[in-house]
């Protein structure tokens, strides 16, 4: 083994032959500036659509819910307006009749 002194400084002549000379730091600044370009975020979006940023509505979750519920009431209602239509067509068809029936006897009354 071969003895290497790094930091001791030696007063004997022989191993100041040892001695290892002064160590230079390494320059970092190569390497640093790299790592901090690489690490730039780079804008990768010039435009930001803000309907995508947009958070939903507070009622979102409430209308999915409910929409199971409205899909059902909606046929009812759909059934219930057509009834109404049909008893109201059913109305005028016995009033017409009856102002027909009415006219038939006013018109065999004058005659």
């Amino acid at each position: 083994r071969e003895l290497k002194l790094r930091n001791y400084e030696p007063v004997d002549e022989e191993l100041k032959k040892r001695k290892l000379p002064q160590a230079k730091p390494a320059s970092v600044e190569d390497k640093v500036k790299d790592q901090l370009e690489a690490a730039k975020p780079e804008p990768i979006i010039d435009e930001v659509d803000l309907s995508n940023l947009a958070p939903r509505k507070p009622d979102w979750d409430l209308k999915r819910d409910v929409a199971k519920k409205l899909e059902k009431l909606e046929k009812r209602t759909q059934r219930a307006i057509a009834e109404l239509i049909r008893e109201r067509l059913r109305g005028q068809e016995e009033e017409l009749a009856s102002a027909v029936g009415s006219a038939k006897q006013e018109g065999s009354d004058s005659d």
